[in-house]
């Protein structure tokens, strides 16, 4: 009687340790399905990963494949990095690939590239594995940027001729100064101020089409790749054509607009004159409105005179014909000049 409960308790121990035991099998069996081929790929590879790694790395929202890819990569390429290096550029949120296939061209290339600096450039938002190769294999821009809107950098020399030239410019990336250095653009921009000053301090156009290349180099003396991410190779003008007359165009504006001047001058002269004309004009009129003034005043005058004794009769009748005499005269004088002479 005192055995059966016993016999209970242990098969129920038995049951307990059972159900321990199968979840704990499935659990290595999981680990192993998801976990199992990358260890072995690793371990075959030489590149080893602890199990417990791959599993950590599920715990801190990892791709394992990404990295043990990444350290197997290198492995064989006679690299070796840390997967707490590579980890932790993959949680910055870097290309965890691109950074160690840039690295081994970098290696294979005897260029001088470390693994803290490929992870800042690829973390700058540049490619690095891009950088590596225009190291390597230096790539060619076009001044101007076709792709911008413009073809030709346009400048005038000092005789007034505009030319119109192409540039192309060759540059190797500057590993040393890819973080934090000036990209293509500023390139462009300073290869381009530097033409248009060439040309426009040149006596005239056709030493410019002489020697074109004495562009390249009065550029290539400037030291345009400073604080840039690149270090320029060459300078060449690919074409040069001869564009507008911009001396004589701005020439015929400046003597047009000195002509509209001179005819506002003239016109401004004009108008002072009828003003003056006008206001003269006036003045006589105003000097005749005098005269009549004073004319009517003599009436006044005899009237007084008569009042006063001072004038007699014969006097008044003697300047009456005075006055008669006048007037036929100047009506005779009038009457002659109108009859045409023959």
């Amino acid at each position: 009687m005192i055995n059966i409960p016993l016999l209970a308790v242990s098969k129920e121990i038995l049951t307990i340790g059972i159900v321990i035991g199968a979840i704990f099998l499935f659990l290595f069996l999981l680990l192993i399905f998801k976990y199992g081929w990358l260890y072995i790929q690793a371990l075959a590879s030489g590149a080893n990963v602890e199990l417990l790694q791959l599993i950590g790395m599920t715990f801190r929202r990892v791709n394992a494949r990404t990295i043990v890819d990444s350290r197997i990569m290198a492995k064989k390429a006679g690299l070796d990095y840390d997967t707490q290096q590579l980890e932790a550029h993959y949680l910055a949120r870097g290309n965890v690939p691109n950074v160690i296939r840039a690295l081994i061209a970098a290696d294979k290339a005897k260029i001088k590239l470390s693994f803290d600096m490929a992870c800042a450039i690829d973390l700058a938002g540049r490619d690095v594995l891009d950088a590596v190769r225009t190291s390597v294999n230096p790539k060619v821009i076009d001044c101007p940027d076709p792709t911008k809107g413009r073809h030709t950098i346009d400048a005038v020399a000092m005789d007034g001729i505009q030319l119109k030239a192409k540039a192309r410019v060759t540059v190797r990336a500057n590993l040393e100064r890819l973080v934090g250095g000036a990209t293509e653009e500023t390139i462009i921009a300073r290869v381009g101020e530097g033409i248009v000053t060439t040309i426009g301090s040149a006596e005239t156009h056709k030493k410019v089409l002489e020697n074109p290349d004495s562009i390249s180099k009065r550029v290539l003396e400037k030291g345009l790749d400073s604080g840039t991410a690149f270090e320029i190779l060459s300078i060449d003008i690919a074409d040069i054509d001869v564009g507008e007359n911009i001396g004589a165009k701005l020439q015929g504006a400046q003597a047009e607009a000195d002509k509209r001047v001179a005819q506002a001058e003239a016109e401004k002269r004009r108008a002072m004159a009828v003003a003056r004309e006008q206001e003269m004009t006036a003045l006589v009129v105003e000097n005749r409105a005098k005269v009549v003034l004073a004319e009517a005043e003599i009436p006044k005058a005899i009237a007084q005179a008569f009042r006063e004794g001072n004038l007699g009769i014969m006097d008044y009748y003697h300047l009456k014909n005075i006055q008669a005499d006048t007037e036929m005269r100047t009506s005779i004088s009038k009457t002659s000049e109108e009859i045409p002479k023959t």
